[in-house]
């Protein structure tokens, strides 16, 4: 398969620049099999079954954008995976200029020096000092928000609480899961009252998300890795209430690999602890999941590649033109969709 099968044309104003407020007013399109039709995330109850489970990822997003100065140089780090309690490995912005043994200032009492570098241009980056490195990017981070968003406004302290999920609890993730941003207290209550189950996992996102996919053919393409975990608790209580005939549905396309990368070939989920750098394109067989509730994403990317596996191509293509056509808003910030591969049947 070649990358440019994902391709589409998306006109600049369609991307999100802030969340809808309510969040549950966002829009959400709906394509069960091969049929669409539009409506908004307050309506998701309606869709659902008694007894089908939404699987939530509760990481919560660091700040882990940060600018600093190697002497005269400017020095931009994007942190993406932490190896230790002070490493992190790092996307660095004019690599060139930091070299392995540098010290780069970040301010605010906050410095780090280059142990590695590797040949995607990220670095390991090891923390000065003493103090957890938690407090170290509460000084001196900001949201990472995703760069489409980040090139057109500044980021500001709404941000601390719009990229961030209901859900929210382990720290870790330097993107966020975004499909759940659209979930609030009142959409949880009227699903408790339809019966819909809700059970969490945790997949610390990476900046990799963010990376365009430069090479002609899909096969070339290399996942960066991410961190993940399903305890042994909440992997039986999905088991069971696929065997009960619920569906499982993920929140998102982290919760949706984390638990395909669980699955054995039987469908059943197993408990996770560890790296996955599962890569799903068209011909992938899914095991675990029925169901995907996720936002509209970039064109060529790994995460279109994704839900048209699940689709199929050309019914992604369709939905995603009949969403342009109709003003639905894009990325991290704007409206979703839900996938039902097998329809409302």
């Amino acid at each position: 398969m070649r990358v440019a099968d994902f391709d589409f044309d998306l006109p600049n104003d369609r991307i999100a620049l802030r969340p809808a407020r309510p969040r549950d007013s966002a829009r959400l399109l709906k394509v069960a099999g091969g049929v669409i039709s539009d409506h908004e995330v307050l309506d998701l109850p309606g869709m659902l079954r008694p007894g089908d489970v939404l699987v939530f990822n509760d990481t919560k997003v660091i700040p882990a954008q940060l600018e600093g100065r190697r002497g005269e140089a400017s020095i931009g780090a994007t942190l993406h995976k932490r190896e230790g309690p002070r490493e992190y490995w790092a996307f660095l912005r004019n690599a060139r200029r930091a070299r392995v043994g540098d010290a780069i200032d970040f301010g605010a009492g906050v410095a780090a020096s280059v142990v590695e570098k590797a040949d995607d241009g990220s670095a390991l980056l090891c923390f000065h000092g003493e103090e957890p490195l938690e407090l170290l990017l509460e000084r001196a981070g900001q949201m990472p928000l995703p760069p489409y968003i980040a090139s057109k406004r500044a980021i500001d302290d709404a941000d601390r609480a719009d990229y961030q999920t209901l859900f929210a609890r382990e720290e870790g993730a330097v993107a966020a899961p975004t499909a759940a941003l659209h979930f609030t207290d009142r959409l949880i209550a009227a699903l408790d009252a339809r019966g819909v189950k809700r059970e969490t996992l945790t997949l610390h996102v990476g900046a990799g998300t963010f990376l365009p996919v430069k090479s002609e053919t899909v096969a070339e393409h290399r996942m960066h890795a991410e961190w993940g975990r399903i305890d042994a608790a909440t992997a039986e209580r999905l088991n069971a209430a696929r065997r009960a005939g619920g569906r499982i549905v993920a929140v998102g396309t982290t919760s949706l690999r984390l638990l395909e990368s669980a699955a054995g070939d039987d469908g059943s989920i197993a408990p996770f602890e560890g790296d996955t750098a599962i890569f799903i394109t068209p011909g992938y067989r899914f095991k675990a999941i029925d169901g995907l509730m996720t936002n509209f994403h970039l064109p060529r990317s790994t995460l279109f590649m994704l839900v048209s596996a699940l689709m199929t191509i050309g019914t992604m293509q369709r939905a995603y033109a009949h969403a342009i056509a109709n003003g639905y808003r894009f990325y991290s910030y704007g409206d979703a969709s839900l996938l039902l591969p097998g329809g409302d049947a």
